[in-house]
């Protein structure tokens, strides 16, 4: 048998291997989602996140420089509100002294190196569990919008290097953009979440912050009417592209591993880093079957991690970022 070409020289070695390997993981390429509680003290794992906790902001820094020094550059902090400060129009979302405003002034003065990239959405402060303000029995876009920009103007106040509206909205990216410039933040950038699905993968995510919606007459219990179709494709490329013309710094997917074939059509067609988020359902999925002995754990975690980037993602977003930085690290 003569061949002209052995494909199978170049998969020879594991030496051989990692000097033509085409895709490689840093801990830079993790961004990690952090929950955040009132009290002191407190540490509580989410039970359908298994060795995943809400801290309270004191424990909250220590978490963040821990994850500073295993090479993590940035945060996705997201705050659990108390039931008696929610209400339908989020107002609790813009308070200066706020959970939120205060989580991010307390780790840029401990770890002021971190980047921090604050959740802009209505669902922790809504007594409803929705992105939007309830009117009429539906979302009302354009109040909702007015409130967004309230909430990511107290962020910037607080000193945040990126807002991440993930509301779904039409219109807020503008809103933000303009607000800022008018307010002297034009060092504030936005990273976008422009093709957010309506996915079942972020039930987790909801237990974490009690934020599922609620199902009451006349409101939708679910988030399709602004969320994204998961049938829809080209969809996802003109969303992404109206955020960017309205002047989004960043992208992002949301889910990520069975969007993968959207996080690639993105990443083809923009100039703008792009982020894909490893959401709450993906995370829990792997540690369970971890924990049940159907897959390796950490050898799924990190083939999952390493396809996100693979597919086109200059930033990762998931609840394995300082595990995989570690094993990365060595």
């Amino acid at each position: 048998m003569f061949l002209h070409r052995r494909n199978r020289t170049l998969r020879r070695t594991e030496s051989i291997r990692q000097i033509v390997r085409e895709t490689v993981l840093t801990p830079a390429d993790f961004m990690a989602p952090v929950f955040v509680v009132e009290g002191k003290g407190e540490k509580h794992e989410i039970p359908s996140m298994p060795g995943y906790y809400r801290y309270s902001l004191d424990l909250l820094v220590q978490e963040v420089k821990e994850l500073y020094s295993v090479g993590v550059r940035a945060i996705n902090p997201y705050v659990k509100c108390d039931d008696d400060l929610k209400d339908n129009i989020g107002t609790e979302a813009w308070n200066p002294n706020g959970l939120m405003q205060r989580t991010i002034k307390e780790i840029k003065n401990a770890i002021p190196q971190m980047i921090i990239m604050s959740d802009v959405a209505l669902d922790p402060y809504s007594i409803y569990g929705h992105d939007g303000i309830i009117k009429d029995g539906h979302i009302d876009n354009d109040q909702t919008v007015d409130a967004l920009t309230k909430m990511s103007l107290s962020h910037a106040e607080a000193g945040v290097d990126f807002v991440a509206p993930s509301d779904m909205m039409d219109g807020r990216v503008a809103a933000f953009r303009k607000a800022f410039e008018e307010n002297n933040y034009n060092h504030v950038g936005i990273m976008s979440y422009a093709a957010k699905y309506a996915s079942c993968f972020y039930g987790p995510f909801r237990d974490a912050l009690d934020s599922a919606p609620v199902d009451l007459q006349n409101i939708p219990k679910d988030k399709k009417t602004y969320q994204m179709d998961p049938a829809n494709r080209r969809e996802a490329i003109k969303e992404t592209l109206d955020d960017i013309e309205e002047g989004a710094d960043m992208v992002m997917v949301k889910p990520a591993m069975a969007y993968l074939d959207i996080l690639r059509e993105v990443r083809n067609v923009v100039d703008v880093p792009v982020c894909a988020y490893q959401v709450s359902g993906e995370y829990a999925m792997i540690q369970a079957a971890a924990q049940n002995g159907w897959l390796d754990g950490e050898r799924s975690m990190m083939e999952s991690l390493l396809c996100i980037k693979r597919a086109g993602a200059d930033l990762i977003s998931t609840y394995f970022a300082k595990e995989a930085s570690k094993i990365l690290n060595g």
